[in-house]
Parts: structure tokens; C-alpha cells; sequence
């Protein structure tokens, strides 16, 4: 059994377990509609509760689930179980008022005031079950786009405060828990574990990062009007287990920004002397990195992803990059096994000025025997035309494949309609 699998098993175990523990008492309550109604509320509860703790726990950055399941793998994961945690979730809210409101014979806007007002807990769920609806809605395409990644990551946070919250309503007011200290110890432990998980991803290893490391930034450099790159130095980064293409969680310790973290992929080589990472102004931060002083204080979370050379599957590879996703196609360009021709760059630039590294793009073309390719304008991501009229072996290589999310998906099925086989696509996401 493979890493991946082992995690997935464990996953579905404990679904089971959650069942099984409802199991005990759920049918035996059942007698009418009413309460099956409730008790299939309660089921519901139970798994959508267990689900948000699912996702905390494969987005928490810790490295040994990192070395078991790619970030990728987790981030695929993490989708189905959102939306299975936000539908049972609202079962749960429905099923149970229902089968209250039949069973008193009342209407709901009377049982929902009674529930309320009558049960500790309840009205710290409706709370908690409002911050996970609101938080699922910055995750739509069009909200997404039009809010800038500080929001879109600050509004994250508050699904720590609706799991808090909705905790304090499931062992309050669970009859599931109420004289079943068995189900009572196995959730309370699930919440233990989730919360050790959390700390020592999120908290745990970015310090010992920090000491071990002792990153600091060496020089910020200007690359044309909206890119900057910045290079950073530590202690023993040869003892990084890092690859071109990977990307880390940075934060930069200025007194206004040191609580602010921001994926940003390897624009070079790791050599053990340095990490680069080169930042399109796309936001308030990305904007403000080329006053980052020299000698600030950086802590790095990762390194993640498995956009890197390892992926390969054919001789013959294609980096096709979007924007600012050009950055760790840059980095493998440079270190990528090839020989002269086996490599092919496509570079898509809505503008020629905002067209990232370019005179390093050309040179390293140059010295690797490598084709490279700028498409300027509008359509933002290559169509197929393009592709086979520029690479028209493309089937034929592996292809890589970064950029805005919107871009990434269209070129992806682009890539399988002209006879790219998926496991010859490798993309990458930076949600963390």
C-alpha cells in the first residue's frame, strides 16, 4: 500500500467509525418520520463535522503528510470533501429542524426560535455554519477573480473559529455524545489530533524552519516595471530537500507585512547558497516587496508541489507558462535533463511589457539547444492551433503546464483533446 493510499485509508476508516458510532443508538431512536428525520440529521452532523476536520488536516502543511501525499494529491482531495462537508452540514440543519418542527407541530420559523432559544449550542452553529457558507463563496470563479489574495486568505481563517464553534454545540448538545463516553472520547480525540496536526504543520514546522535555516533576504532586484525578484540566504540550504519547480509558503518579517504568507514558486535553481523567487505586482503585497529591505528576516514553509523533473515521463518535455506562472518554468529550463530539442517553451503575455525574465528566458534557450516561444495578447491561454503549429510533436512530449487557474484549465483540456494523454500533464496550484 502506497502513501497516498495509506492516507486515503485512514480517511475512509474513520468515516466508518463515525458511522458505526451513530450506528449504536441512531436506528434504535427512529420510530416515525419525525425522528428519522432527526436521526438522519444527526448522522449528517456527525460527518459533515468530520469532513471540516478532514480538510484541516490535508491542508495543514505538515511534512510528513507533504512526503505522503503531494500537495497536488491533497488539494484534489480537499474539493470533494468541501462540498461534502458544506452539503451534510446543511442536511444537518434542515433534517433536524424539520423533524423537530413535524414532531411538535409547529411551524419552522416558531421551531427554528425554539431550537434557538431552547438548546445550548445551536445558536453558535447557525454562526459556525454562516462563516463555512461564507468562506465556501470566496472559493467561487467569479468571487475568487475579483478578490485580491489577502482577503481570499484572511477570510480562510475563519473556518479555525467555525470548527471551534460548531465543537461546542456537537458535545454540548449531540445525544450521540450525552451518556456515550465512547463516541464522546473518540471525538474528542479526533479534534486533539486534527488541532495537533494543524499546530505542528502551520506553526510547528515553519520554526524550526526559521532556526534551522536562519533565512534572511540578500537583495531585492528590479526586473522591468511589474516584477521584482528577491533573493534570500540562510544557513546549511544545501540540507533543503527542494527541486526547480517547487514553491514555498514565504513570509517576510517587516514590522507591516510579518503576518502576511504568499505562495511563491523558485524563479532559479536552488544551489545551496540561495532561494529566488521573482513576484509579479498583482496585489497589496506583491506590490510593496521591492521596498523589502536587505537582511529582513524570512520564514519559509515547504518546499511544496511536484511540478519538478520527477513528474517527467517522456524524453521530450513542453513548459507551456501563463503570466507570472513563467517563474518555476524558468527554474526547470535550467536544470532539466535534456539534450538540444527536447525541450520547448510556450510563453503566453496578455502584454509584451509584462513578458517576466525575458533576456534569462533567451539566454538559457540558447545554452540548453531549447525552442522558446512568446505569444502576446489576448487569448490568455495558447489554443490548440497554436500548440500544434509551435510544438507539433506536442502528444508525443510531457508537458508542464503553469499559469492563472483559468488558463491552466483551459489548456489542460486543450492538451487532452489533441491527444495528450493525462498522466503526460503535469500542472500546478498554489492554495494552500
Amino acid at each position: 500500500m502506497g502513501p497516498p493510499v495509506a492516507v486515503a485509508a485512514v480517511i475512509a476508516a474513520n468515516s466508518a467509525v463515525v458511522v458505526s458510532l451513530w450506528l449504536q443508538n441512531g436506528l434504535g431512536d427512529v420510530r416515525d418520520l419525525p425522528t428519522a428525520l432527526v436521526s438522519a440529521g444527526r448522522l449528517t452532523g456527525l460527518l459533515g463535522a468530520y469532513f471540516a476536520l478532514v480538510q484541516l488536516a490535508l491542508l495543514s502543511r505538515l511534512p510528513a503528510l507533504e512526503r505522503a501525499a503531494a500537495l497536488g494529491r491533497r488539494i484534489a482531495w480537499h474539493r470533494p470533501a468541501a462540498v461534502a462537508c458544506i452539503g451534510l452540514l446543511c442536511a444537518h440543519a434542515v433534517l433536524i429542524t424539520a423533524g423537530y418542527a413535524i414532531g411538535d407541530r409547529l411551524g419552522l420559523p416558531a421551531e427554528i426560535g425554539r431550537l434557538v432559544s431552547g438548546y445550548p449550542g445551536v445558536i453558535t452553529a447557525v454562526a459556525a455554519l454562516g462563516l463555512l457558507l461564507g468562506v465556501t463563496a470566496t472559493c467561487a470563479r467569479r468571487v475568487r477573480r475579483r478578490l485580491r489574495y489577502e482577503t481570499w486568505h484572511f477570510t480562510h481563517l475563519y473556518v479555525y473559529l467555525a470548527i471551534a464553534l460548531a465543537y461546542s454545540h456537537q458535545l454540548a448538545t449531540g445525544s450521540d455524545f450525552v451518556g456515550n463516553p465512547a463516541a464522546r472520547a473518540y471525538w474528542m480525540g479526533l479534534y486533539a489530533v486534527t488541532a495537533a496536526i494543524v499546530l505542528a504543520g502551520r506553526v510547528g514546522a515553519p520554526l524550526v524552519h526559521a532556526f534551522r535555516f536562519r533565512l534572511r533576504v540578500l537583495r531585492v532586484v528590479d526586473e522591468g516595471p511589474t516584477a521584482t525578484s528577491i533573493e534570500v540566504g540562510g544557513r546549511g540550504l544545501q540540507r533543503l530537500a527542494v527541486r526547480s519547480g517547487q514553491f514555498f509558503s514565504w513570509r517576510f518579517l517587516t514590522r507591516d507585512r510579518w503576518w502576511e504568507a504568499h505562495p511563491f514558486s523558485l524563479s532559479a535553481p536552488p544551489d545551496g547558497r540561495r532561494l529566488r523567487i521573482t513576484v509579479k505586482g498583482l496585489g497589496d503585497f506583491t506590490e510593496r516587496v521591492r521596498s523589502i529591505p536587505p537582511g529582513t528576516r524570512v520564514i519559509a514553509e515547504g518546499p511544496f508541489g511536484a511540478f519538478t523533473a520527477a513528474s517527467r515521463r517522456r524524453r521530450r518535455v513542453a513548459l507551456i507558462a501563463g503570466g507570472v506562472g513563467i517563474t518555476p518554468i524558468r527554474a526547470l529550463l535550467e536544470d532539466m535533463p535534456g539534450a538540444p530539442g527536447d525541450i520547448a517553451v510556450v510563453y503566453r503575455s496578455a502584454r509584451a511589457a509584462e513578458v517576466i525574465l525575458r533576456d534569462e528566458l533567451d539566454e538559457l534557450a540558447a545554452r540548453r539547444g531549447a525552442e522558446i516561444h512568446y505569444l502576446i495578447g489576448e487569448p490568455r491561454s495558447p489554443s490548440g492551433d497554436d500548440l500544434r503549429a509551435l510544438v507539433p510533436d506536442i502528444a508525443e512530449r510531457h508537458v508542464y503546464v503553469c499559469g492563472p487557474t483559468e488558463m491552466t484549465r483551459a489548456t489542460r483540456a486543450t492538451l487532452r483533446r489533441y491527444g495528450v494523454p493525462a498522466a503526460q500533464i503535469t500542472t500546478e496550484g498554489f492554495s494552500l
